[in-house]
């Protein structure tokens, strides 16, 4: 695995001499960012050697390299889930590349469902902690030490300090956020109302199918992480909704641009 960790970063490191500290996962709701990135130059996932393909409409398959603002990044358009039928290690495997290139912050987006009374559809939950209910470990089997530790620390998977800050950017630009703990399910079904109900009991407040395999990773890599879910549905007991990825899709299009704007300020401010 190491070797082909090292093979993709040269590649794209032979092409992009001058690699960000700052990376980007553009899950659901985030599609926008990309408008905001200057200077662009592309790459695609099929280009990479080593790289899963993207195929959940709405996520492109590209690396995205430019500028936020002042600050260098780089922009995953398109993100790898268990359910399309890779493995963990090929689901993180972008996450340790970007390790391997330098990376220190990982910034993700995702779309949920939400459990939590208070939650309507559109709101912005960031994510203070999460809950695995995934079949598969991304750290199962063998450790390399120099990814990380064998036992790694999840005490604060999510950086209370980018947090606070995301709260400070929200408050200054009239934006109300949620927070909550997520809960990352293997999909692809989207839940029943006994499954809201159980995920509700033991401690979420939203569930989605992503973020967690990644976030895992990139903590066992020492990166530090902020992310954030916009609520597509409901799944509260008493009025669960019908779900479907179009109205998924619907709900994360129109709480885009403040997602955006709060992305967008966390990176300049980093």
């Amino acid at each position: 695995m190491i070797e082909k960790i090292k093979e993709t970063a040269a590649f794209i490191k032979e092409r992009f001499p001058i690699i960000p500290e700052t990376a980007i996962i553009l899950g659901t709701g985030l599609g926008e960012l990309v408008n905001h990135i200057t200077n662009q130059k592309e790459l695609a996932y099929k280009d990479i050697p080593n790289f899963p393909i993207s195929t959940v409409e709405g996520h492109s398959g590209k690396l995205i390299f430019g500028k936020l603002g002042t600050k260098d990044i780089m922009a995953m358009q398109g993100r790898f889930h268990f359910y399309e039928g890779y493995d963990m290690k090929q689901v993180t495997f972008p996450v340790r590349v970007m390790k391997q290139l330098g990376v220190k912050t990982l910034f993700v987006s995702n779309a949920a469902g939400g459990m939590n009374p208070t939650f309507k559809v559109g709101d912005l939950m960031v994510i203070r902690d999460h809950i695995n209910l995934f079949p598969e470990h991304p750290l199962h089997g063998k450790n390399y030490n120099e990814l990380g530790p064998r036992f790694p620390d999840m005490s604060e998977a999510y950086s209370k300090r980018l947090i606070k800050k995301a709260f400070e950017i929200a408050e200054k630009n009239n934006i109300y956020l949620q927070q909550g703990v997520y809960v990352g399910t293997q999909g692809p079904t989207f839940e029943t109302p006994a499954e809201y109900k159980y995920f509700k009991i033991i401690g979420g407040d939203a569930v989605g199918m992503s973020t967690v395999p990644e976030v895992i990773v990139a903590r066992h890599s020492d990166m530090e992480v902020f992310a954030i879910s916009v609520i597509t549905d409901l799944g509260v007991e008493g009025i669960v909704e019908k779900a479907s990825h179009e109205e998924v899709q619907k709900a994360a299009a129109l709480a885009q641009p403040k997602m955006t704007l709060i992305m967008k300020e966390l990176v300049e401010q980093f």
